[in-house]
């Protein structure tokens, strides 16, 4: 498999669950202004949306999006704890918060990296934003990660929560989502993903 990848991005995602589920897999990097990939090819022409993640499997079909990406991976390892199994309520209750995820956190985050919206804009934005977080600070209290056992999820809000620094938000202002992120980063495979990320070359 090959996983395009760009710096900074929800890509970080998938990233970190095939390191956890120990998948073979090629990283290559993605220039997110020109659309150049780090094998030589224009991204646009492997996913005509444009942007990470895209995985590229043996077979040549291509996966977008990072919550179906996330849970594919995990359906390639039976039995292991990142999701529950596939027709399950469980595996309901984890779509359920990895499209609360997609949206409200990672949609929600989107207009903030934008230039062109006026800061009073923005203000309202960064209002609904700090709602999605309150609610998610609430319900980690007493609690490790969001559904248990460390799962898809968590992987994909840590993701999308390390961009909170670049809006001047501070993560300390939810105690329980900043436990959460020290949490999340001492994992093993998330730093093997970030560190590997790092050690790629612009393209």
């Amino acid at each position: 498999m090959k996983l395009y990848f760009a710096p900074m991005t929800c890509s970080l995602s998938p990233h970190i669950v095939l390191r956890e589920l120990g998948l073979p897999f090629e990283l290559i990097r993605v220039n997110n202004k020109t659309k150049a990939t780090a094998d030589g090819h224009d991204f646009r022409d492997i996913n005509p949306k444009g942007y990470v993640a895209a995985l590229v499997l043996d077979n040549g079909q291509v996966l977008t999006e990072g919550p179906a990406i996330v849970q594919y991976l995990a359906d390639q390892v039976p039995g292991n704890s990142l999701a529950p199994a596939n027709g399950t309520w469980e595996r309901t209750r984890l779509q359920e918060l990895l499209n609360f995820i997609t949206s409200e956190i990672h949609g929600g985050s989107a207009p903030l990296f934008n230039a062109d919206i006026p800061e009073p804009t923005k203000e309202i934005f960064r209002q609904k934003l700090f709602k999605r977080l309150d609610y998610l600070n609430k319900g980690l209290v007493n609690k490790d990660y969001l559904l248990g056992d460390f799962g898809l999820a968590d992987a994909y809000l840590f993701t999308v929560l390390k961009w909170l620094p670049f809006f001047n938000i501070d993560i300390k202002n939810w105690p329980e989502l900043a436990s959460f992120m020290n949490r999340i980063e001492a994992r093993p495979s998330v730093r093997a993903a970030i560190a590997a990320e790092e050690a790629t070359q612009p393209v």
